[in-house]
């Protein structure tokens, strides 16, 4: 159907419309890309074909020779480094979704990945009423073998900048990713009148990018001596690192960075959105240009002007930039942090003035460019200060709930550390040298965990077959035997609340073996950030709970921002407050991939088995299977 016919049935018959639904390649031709109307949803449905794929492919043709090439559909340039990827109709990052609250999101995911099973989880949505669809293969579903379909349906109740990611094995860090933004009417929007223009193509996907396969890195590093440093980074997948040379020209060229177009005099609503991987915070700012940050993960907050950004894996900012400079090209900057630090980590893109000539922006390029000074939002390990601006320091716009009453109903501690334990999937055996007698280049594995456990998937979905899974492979930290400081534990950790209950999560990174972050994010439920600080280069939980008892743990129980992904700072903690009303089996784990695959989370079972929604007819069944015959 043209877009023209579309649109004319939107004016004449949005009753009937709402029902149509309309699978559409991305946003840029599909109808829910729309102006939102309050009481006004839409049916918006997507097809996702997951599959292998390369990048610089027979389709690219001549990119980067011919820049035009490196748009052509089928071409994945990415930052000019050839490597196998795993993408959602041929596209990186995937198709965006672009719909307004209230409408009803279709998604069929075809799994064409011979060998791959799969799934995929909708990062920012809560899923109230729906724990079925949030897409954590082997907790809410089974995954979705190789060859064939599942339909994921949900209605979008949750306004604000989201993505969309694999969440089985590696698949996001190798391609499987794309931005989830559900817009609202101008009356309901806050900051409505803070902006001009608010256009899905300013949407930033940032995040940093391995030179091959993750899964290869992963085993690499956990069974042998590679590194797990990331070379590379991409903004919306493009970006400039492997230097070509052209006959033509006679000089060296690169594929195409990303180019964000706007037009002088005007402000414009930008959404940055990570979808890091490993240990990579990304600093971001844009050359001669003010940073006005309206809202994270979703929530507005009173805004506050800044030069640059740290975004923490999964993470998303919602900023304003005003076109007040000279008609131009000017850099934006994503440089990474920590683990990038060794690499000297970074990428580019453009923000172009219209009427501005298409070429490079003239100022330098390279790493030590992109530390820009001045006031800096999201600190990575520092305490706060007047350029240094924790969240715990944003102020959020929405009124104060049940997660902000002053005696919590549970409290938990979670005490988060890479511990120098033997993982018995990796080192057990006489082929491995132990590490008690780790020397030269025989390293150690260090193991992150949640209060000296590893969180193991199970057999089945406990949110679906609870009962099929043996009992005893749950735990936590009051039920585990052994003693885990000592000898490796691993089991599906799980801690219990009931549902309506305020939940408090301190959670602590005693920061003893290495210089790392931990961005935190929770399936289901967001929270409020009551407290964050930064104690020394290193605590315990004994520290923590004993400053706690002595009343020495601030806590803002007023403007508390919401927030579902947030980094602990090492060495410290933060606070974390949830008013538990959505039953389910909830996710809570580190987003950085290595971490997570390895067992830094757990499962916050919020209610009975009884006050779980329906579970939704025919849904897929899986687990472990025996031939043993049955006695009679």
């Amino acid at each position: 159907m043209a877009i023209s016919a579309i649109l004319l049935l939107m004016a004449v018959f949005p009753a009937i419309l709402s029902e149509v639904m309309i699978p559409m390649k991305d946003y840029r031709d599909h109808p829910c890309k729309r102006t939102c109307r309050v009481n006004a949803p839409m049916v918006c449905e997507y097809d996702f074909h997951a599959e292998y794929f390369y990048t610089l492919t027979k389709a690219c043709r001549d990119c980067p020779h011919n820049v035009t090439d490196c748009n052509r559909p089928g071409c994945i340039p990415a930052d000019g480094n050839p490597r196998a990827v795993l993408v959602i109709n041929r596209m990186l990052p995937g198709p965006a979704i672009h719909v307004c609250e209230g409408d009803t999101v279709v998604v069929n995911l075809h799994n064409k990945m011979a060998g791959e099973g799969m799934s995929v989880h909708w990062h920012g949505i809560l899923q109230h009423g729906t724990p079925y669809m949030d897409g954590v293969g082997m907790l809410t579903q089974c995954p979705i073998p190789a060859f064939t379909s599942f339909q994921y349906r949900f209605t979008v109740r949750d306004p604000g900048t989201h993505f969309w990611h694999g969440h089985l094995g590696l698949h996001r860090s190798d391609g499987i990713f794309g931005a989830f933004v559900v817009r609202q009417a101008a009356e309901h929007e806050v900051h409505h009148g803070l902006y001009d223009h608010d256009l899905p193509e300013h949407t930033m996907l940032v995040n940093d990018w391995l030179m091959e396969l993750a899964v290869e890195r992963f085993a690499n590093h956990h069974q042998a001596y590679g590194d797990n440093k990331p070379a590379s980074m991409l903004i919306n997948g493009k970006g400039a690192r492997h230097i070509f040379y052209d006959t033509v020209l006679n000089e060296n060229i690169t594929t195409p960075y990303e180019v964000f177009n706007v037009v002088r005099g005007r402000r414009y609503r930008f959404r940055i959105i990570s979808n890091g991987i490993l240990n990579c915070p990304i600093q971001l700012s844009v050359d001669n240009h003010t940073l006005r940050v309206i809202s994270s993960d979703g929530s507005p907050f009173k805004p506050i002007d800044v030069e640059s950004i740290n975004i923490f894996a999964g993470e998303r900012y919602d900023i304003v930039i005003q076109a007040d400079q000279n008609v131009g090209n000017f850099w934006i900057r994503a440089r990474g942090l920590d683990d990038c630090v060794t690499k000297n980590v970074y990428q580019q893109a453009i923000l172009r003035y219209a009427g501005s000539a298409e070429e490079l922006p003239h100022r330098p390029t390279g790493y030590e460019f992109g530390d820009r000074e001045g006031k800096k939002l999201n600190p990575l390990n520092k305490k706060g200060t007047d350029t240094l601006i924790p969240v715990t320091q944003l102020e959020n716009l929405h009124p104060p709930t049940e997660a902000l009453k002053v005696v919590p109903d549970k409290t938990f501690y979670l005490a988060m550390n890479f511990n120098n334990i033997d993982n018995f999937n990796f080192y057990m055996g006489p082929q491995y040298v132990p590490s008690a007698i780790d020397v030269g280049h025989y390293h150690i594995l260090l193991t992150p965990q949640i209060n000296h456990i590893s969180t193991t998937l199970p057999p089945s979905p406990p949110l679906t077959q609870f009962h099929d899974i043996p009992q005893d492979m749950f735990c936590n930290a009051d039920t585990v035997q052994r003693n885990c400081s000592e000898e490796y534990c691993e089991c599906v950790h799980t801690i219990k609340v009931d549902l309506n209950d305020t939940v408090e999560l301190v959670v602590i990174d005693e920061g003893k073996f290495m210089d790392a972050n931990h961005p935190m994010h929770l399936h289901g439920h967001k929270f409020r950030v009551v407290g964050m600080d930064r104690l020394n280069k290193s605590t315990s939980l004994e520290e923590v709970k004993k400053l706690d008892s002595e009343g020495k743990l601030t806590r803002n129980l007023v403007s508390a921002v919401d927030k579902d992904t947030v980094t602990v700072p090492e060495g410290g903690y933060v606070i974390l407050r949830i008013h538990a009303i959505n039953p389910g089996f909830w996710f809570f784990h580190c987003h950085v991939e290595f971490h997570a695959d390895i067992g830094m989370g757990l499962v916050l079972q919020v209610g009975e088995l009884d006050q779980l929604p329906p579970v939704p007819a025919n849904f897929p069944r899986c687990g472990s299977w025996s031939n043993t015959p049955t006695k009679a």
